[in-house]
């Protein structure tokens, strides 16, 4: 997600070569410009007004990753691609499996943290569409957008679009909603530019507190620290069966993932290879999807001022894992009272983002509204001693 800005960055060392080489060089940068500013592919609708973030000014982000078996142009993935990635069948449903809050604020000692939504939280979704796992508002947001467009007589590429901008629009509001916090710029990418990421990257590091094998996903893995990539990547981050938390366990592996990616992303020699940065590029022109008004230059640099060990990830709190649902089958309980506290201190400036646990439970006397089931009081606090997730190191998970 940072190819965008960061191509830019690396071809300004470039052009610091030799004199014999500097028409060479002027000629990459130009080339790589052209492709930045025709090839990205931006949504006008996920931020309705874009807010270009300074260097030095704090910004929070909204990162989701997309089941989508197609790539940012709305292109289907080709058949052989899909079965590497263990996609199963196309149910013509687009699930946000990925949903992060990033938030860095402001100043030379910024701790930036990031905020994770399981994706099967069961929560209010924007528009007045109902009480359902938040996963699905996009896809919701999606088709309501598409029977609209489809009796207004477009089709095609163009009902793509225009409905996934919908979707988008509907996810952020819904963040928004359930966290109390603004969003103010937005990237998506689907699992095909997630697996190819990973292998431009040459593999994350990650740790597994023991052998995992799981025919759901395809992940086979052995226990200790390793690299991962491509389909063995995203295995590892989509695995809910066979972990006894199910999503809150997955939410435990993302974080341990994107901490090891940060670092491979910021490390240095990752940025100044300019055939790596063709390949992320091209990853980024093909598979993500920014707002208009996001700078990945300006992020990039908002970023290397934060140190691995001051980077942090958190989950929201959480009721019961296993609540049963009118129509969305079992869900994760929320309360959006605690969810707003929690992220609220969460992001405030003066709070150690170190001294907050990675998960907690939602408090204590509130209920849940199911529809047409029962309420369910939510479960009492549990006190968590493990430290947040950070990127100063190799978190081994289950």
């Amino acid at each position: 997600m940072n190819a965008r800005r960061t191509v830019l960055i690396a071809v300004r060392a470039v052009t610091a070569l030799a004199s014999a080489a500097a028409l060479v060089a002027a000629g990459f940068v130009w080339s790589l410009h052209q492709r930045v500013d025709t090839g990205a592919v931006t949504s006008d609708a996920a931020i309705p007004t874009p807010r270009p973030t300074p260097v030095g000014e704090e910004f929070t982000a909204l990162l989701v990753g997309l089941d989508a078996r197609t790539d940012a142009h709305g292109e289907p993935l080709p058949p052989a691609v899909l079965d590497a990635l263990h996609a199963g069948p196309d149910e013509g449903q687009l699930h946000t499996d990925t949903i992060i809050l990033l938030h860095v604020p402001a100043g030379p000692d910024a701790q930036a943290v990031a905020v994770s939504i399981p994706r099967d939280s069961f929560v209010e979704i924007a528009g007045g569409r109902g009480t359902h796992k938040i996963n699905s508002a996009y896809r919701r947001g999606m088709q309501d957008a598409e029977d609209a467009l489809l009796a207004q007589g477009i089709e095609g590429a163009e009902l793509d679009r225009r409905a996934r901008e919908a979707g988008r629009r509907t996810l952020v509001a819904t963040v928004q909603e359930l966290t109390g916090v603004e969003v103010d710029h937005f990237a998506e990418i689907g699992m095909a530019g997630f697996v190819e990421l990973t292998e431009a990257l040459g593999g994350v590091p990650v740790c597994l507190n023991a052998p995992v094998r799981d025919t759901y996903s395809g992940v086979d893995l052995p226990a200790g620290q390793q690299l991962v990539s491509g389909p063995g990547a995203l295995a590892f981050v989509r695995q809910r069966h066979g972990l006894a938390d199910g999503d809150l366990d997955r939410i435990a592996r993302q974080q341990a993932f994107a901490a090891g990616l940060s670092r491979r992303v910021l490390e240095a020699g990752t940025l100044s290879d300019p055939l790596r940065l063709q390949r992320l590029l091209d990853i980024g022109t093909r598979y993500v999807v920014l707002d208009r008004g996001w700078d990945l230059e300006q992020a990039l640099t908002q970023l290397r001022r934060v140190t691995g060990d001051e980077f942090t990830f958190h989950t929201i709190p959480t009721g019961r894992p296993d609540l049963h649902t009118p129509v969305d089958g079992i869900a994760v309980e929320v309360d959006p009272d605690a969810v707003r506290a929690f992220v609220g201190e969460l992001l405030e400036p003066a709070a150690t983002a170190t001294s907050a646990p990675t998960t907690a439970r939602a408090a204590p006397t509130s209920t849940a509204d199911q529809g047409d089931s029962e309420p369910v009081t939510l479960l009492p606090p549990a006190p968590t001693t493990s430290p947040p997730i950070t990127a100063g190191g190799v978190p081994c998970v289950d």
